[in-house]
């Protein structure tokens, strides 16, 4: 029998809206032994049972919820379950079928998909898991197992190197779990431009997939335009907007490897290149200092990107990160020629849409400019939202048009 953890009286209400979080805070106490990781049935204070967790003694998240299905047994057949469901739900959206085996997919996407702590992404042959919570960590030969099964790949390698373990006392681990590493670099392709994709030192599990249908969407909106893309990472905007016809892009990053690699992935389609190699340049530099530097010169472009790393990795950090965003937003507008196109992201949990749509408007205030929302942007059709848990809609953006 499991351990159970007892609620301050009034603690369970956002249970029964099966939120998947239980913080500290509401939690009495502990009856039974329970190792991190061990799953815990939650009981309400006048003894009712809830759900069953993931017990997480040195996090904030004091448990992560596996089931609100009491009599639901937490063992290897679970998550065999739950990872084929997941599978399964992506490959019945017509936009994400057989997205995995040439292109990169989001397999699971953690409480989403009613598997908390939890990512996997898809390119190719290879997945790659990256576990987070100490759950995930107990479970982490299931999982594997599970996907394996799921997807029929022969390569799994995990990328727990997230900063989030250290919050529930874990180590980071990489390595692999399945096969070996390829022999050749994983290339996957997006909407018919080529990328390499480095799983082992990349960002995220290598790649940005949640931005797969926005790069879509510039690439259908940069044809003739002068374009600045600013935090480029390896290319993925700069050159869809180059296939979509845009007359020239300025990509700007402070990682001269990931520009490196931007230019590496440009040589992959070797007719772009041919065609296109002298309309992109690839500028080293910090992107606040260089928006600035633009303008002093005289620039302006028809078309930006704005897609900053995380400013704010919860709502403590909000504040400063609305200053960020502020900055690099205003000196966006001020850039812009008129009828110009920004495209703004916030990949910052602790900012949600409407603080990240003031900001905009405050920018664009400062700058003198009038700005219109044109489209609100959100991930890719592979990174759902579970409505009882809006925290997994991290990233937002808007497609805001200058007079």
């Amino acid at each position: 029998m499991s351990a159970q953890l007892i609620l301050h009286p009034g603690k369970e209400r956002s249970l029964f809206k099966r939120h998947p979080w239980l913080f500290d805070t509401a939690v009495a106490r502990l009856d039974g032994p329970a190792r991190p990781g061990d799953t815990v049935t939650i009981h309400s204070a006048d003894g009712r049972p809830l759900a069953k967790a993931a017990y997480s003694p040195l996090s904030k998240i004091r448990a992560r919820v596996w089931s609100f299905d009491i009599a639901e047994t937490i063992d290897h057949a679970f998550f065999k379950r739950r990872v084929a469901e997941a599978v399964a739900r992506r490959a019945a959206l017509p936009e994400l079928a057989g997205q995995g085996e040439h292109g990169g997919l989001r397999l699971i996407h953690a409480e989403s998909d009613g598997l908390p702590g939890i990512i996997a992404d898809q390119y190719g042959d290879t997945v790659v898991v990256q576990l987070t919570s100490a759950g995930a960590e107990k479970w982490r030969a299931a999982i594997v197992d599970a996907l394996a099964k799921a997807t029929g790949c022969a390569r799994i390698y995990e990328r727990s190197d997230s900063e989030v373990r250290g919050l529930e006392g874990l180590e980071p681990t990489t390595g692999w779990l399945l096969g070996e590493a390829p022999e050749r670099e994983i290339v996957i392709e997006e909407h018919g431009v080529k990328l390499a994709v480095d799983i082992v030192v990349g960002h995220k599990t290598g790649f940005y997939l949640d931005q797969r249908e926005n790069r879509r969407l510039l690439a259908g909106l940069s044809a003739g335009k002068r374009v600045l893309n600013c935090f480029c990472y390896t290319g993925g905007f700069s050159l869809q907007a180059l296939a979509g016809g845009a007359a020239s892009v300025l990509s700007i990053d402070s990682s001269q490897p990931a520009l490196q690699q931007a230019a590496a992935n440009l040589a992959l389609n070797p007719q772009l290149a041919a065609e296109r190699a002298h309309d992109v340049e690839w500028r080293c530099a910090n992107v606040f200092d260089e928006l600035r530097r633009l303008k002093a010169a005289g620039e302006t472009f028809d078309l930006i990107v704005l897609d900053p790393p995380k400013f704010a990795p919860s709502a403590s950090h909000a504040e400063r990160a609305s200053r960020a965003y502020k900055d690099i937003n205003l000196h966006g507008f001020k850039l812009l020629s008129p009828g110009g196109l920004l495209m703004t992201y916030s990949c910052s949990g602790g900012v949600g849409l409407d603080l990240f749509q003031k900001i905009a408007a405050a920018a664009a205030c400062d700058a003198g400019r009038t700005a219109r929302i044109v489209k609100r942007l959100q991930g890719s059709a592979d990174h759902p939202v579970d409505l009882a848990f809006p925290e997994g809609e991290y990233l937002k953006g808007l497609l805001l048009q200058v007079a």
